[in-house]
């Protein structure tokens, strides 16, 4: 069957053509017995994918970048970036390819991309490879997050290569094919500035205000308002992030996006018992990327943004810091403008209170939570039944109840609608101890635990009788939990 045969969308390779300087044609390494082990088929129908096309064997193929579809000009974009605060002028797509872009049912351009396709010139003695595991990983949790409403790249497919891959044990390999608004970070700036060629930097800040800023392009100054919008953008996302205990855990430059969407889901975890110095991943040892640090590194990523665009905002360099300066101190603003007001909706609470009435209630339930060390998804759920009268759910989190009680009777005092709750605070989210269960299933190769928690937690929203242990927090036997990367 041809690459051709297999959808009617049409690829493009716009940025390989557009930016040779930073795309270096690559081909996926072939997979000796690939074998699909999810297809989000509404995803598909969406790219103007056809499913049963991609479900054949030269869809498969197509999937890990074996069968290169007309159009497609697959290519490891360089990008550069600070990892844990340390810069390397030269990251890239060590494990990954571009295959080109297509434009979706809206007309919107999106990446078609690869993750866990072999190495590339940019894999730093990595062997370009991915476990079954991780890239499953990525699978569940990018597509929570979209039930979620929360801006993500998106899992198109997981298909097991039939290789082996060596990590503490050997592993059955798998590429994802993930989909994305684009792949342009805060990293690729970084790397076209490094290269001092300002053109190329100022192509690059071009092409992202057409892919997803075009309202900057009719500001006096152009860059700045791409600046601006990046920053307005990460804002929201990060508050979205927080409302709903997501931990990304590892906030690298090469890692955020120009458009705003959730990129990288590797040692990511949602936060069970509330405390902001909650970190999952196994190499954050410092704690640099712990869930309540998330805000702060993502202005300070939005720093080095400005430093690499810096040319662009005015010739005169003390003028650009100064723009730059002044452009950043908006983030603070509106990520706490972004939280509060998501904040309020979690609770029920209608636009009209002010801060001077809701900040105090908010920053001591906070409180209360991490003294309690309460469960932060079942708590805000269970609050939507404590304004129905049923209050044991929520009460029955905290060993000592009555600093809650107290808490709870001033704030249902403010008349809090149950109905704006349920809509807000998810039942379901990829709770550690299932996606661990899952995953270790699948990799055994029984995908069954998989379909059971996509489902849940893909209708985050509704909750369902028979979903009861999705729902749940971990056994006290789970223990401490801690995510790897993948590599």
């Amino acid at each position: 069957m041809s690459a051709t045969a297999l959808s009617s969308a049409t690829f493009y390779g716009r940025f390989a053509r557009e930016f040779a300087e930073m795309a270096l044609p690559w081909r996926a390494e072939e997979g000796p017995d690939p074998r699909l082990l999810v297809l989000n088929e509404p995803l598909a129908t969406e790219l103007g994918l056809d499913a049963a096309s991609l479900r054949s064997s030269g869809g498969v193929r197509l999937l890990i970048g074996n069968l290169v579809p007309s159009g497609a000009t697959p290519v490891a974009q360089a990008y550069a970036g600070h990892q844990f605060g340390w810069f390397a002028p030269r990251l890239g797509d060590g494990r990954a390819l571009l295959l080109g872009e297509i434009a979706d049912a809206d007309g919107h351009l999106r990446d078609v991309h690869l993750k866990g396709s072999g190495r590339t010139p940019f894999a730093r003695g990595g062997d370009g490879l991915a476990a079954v595991g991780p890239m499953l990983r990525e699978y569940v949790v990018s597509e929570a997050m979209h039930a979620l409403g929360i801006p993500t790249t998106r899992s198109l497919a997981v298909v097991a290569t039939g290789r082996s891959v060596r990590r503490e044990t050997l592993l059955p390999g798998a590429v994802l094919t993930r989909v994305a608004s684009s792949h342009l970070r805060v990293g690729s700036f970084q790397y076209a500035r490094a290269t001092g060629d300002i053109n190329l930097l100022r192509r690059l800040a071009d092409h992202a205000i057409s892919r997803h800023h075009a309202g900057a392009a009719e500001a006096e100054h152009p860059y700045l308002a791409l600046f601006q919008a990046v920053i307005a953008a990460q804002a929201s996302l990060v508050a979205q992030w927080m409302l709903v205990g997501f931990v990304h855990g590892v906030m690298n430059t090469d890692n955020m996006t120009i458009s705003g969407e959730t990129i990288d889901y590797g040692p990511c975890a949602f936060m069970e018992a509330f405390d902001p110095a909650t970190v999952y991943s196994s190499i954050d040892e410092g704690g640099r990327y712990a869930y309540g640090n998330q805000p702060v590194m993502a202005e300070w990523n939005l720093a080095r943004l400005a430093e690499a665009l810096l040319p662009l905002f005015h010739d005169e360099q003390e003028q650009a810091a100064a723009l730059a300066v002044e452009s950043l101190g908006a983030f603070r603003r509106q990520y706490s403008a972004a939280w509060s007001a998501g904040m309020k909706t979690k609770l029920g609470l209608r636009d009209g209170l002010g801060d001077e009435v809701t900040s105090p209630l908010v920053h001591e339930l906070l409180t209360l939570l991490q003294e309690g060390h309460v469960d932060h998804t079942s708590f805000f759920r269970s609050l939507g039944t404590a304004v129905r009268g049923h209050t044991e759910p929520a009460r029955g989190l905290f060993l000592e109840p009555a600093a809650f009680d107290a808490w709870a009777e001033r704030w249902r005092a403010l008349g809090p609608d149950a109905d704006v709750m349920d809509r807000v605070n998810p039942v379901y989210i990829p709770r550690n101890h299932l996606v661990e269960e899952a995953l270790a299933s699948a990799t055994g190769g029984d995908l069954d635990p998989l379909k059971r928690l996509l489902d849940a937690v893909t209708t985050p929203y509704d909750e369902r009788p028979d979903l009861e242990r999705y729902a749940a927090a971990a056994p006290e036997n789970f223990g401490a939990y801690r995510t790897f990367c993948g590599t």
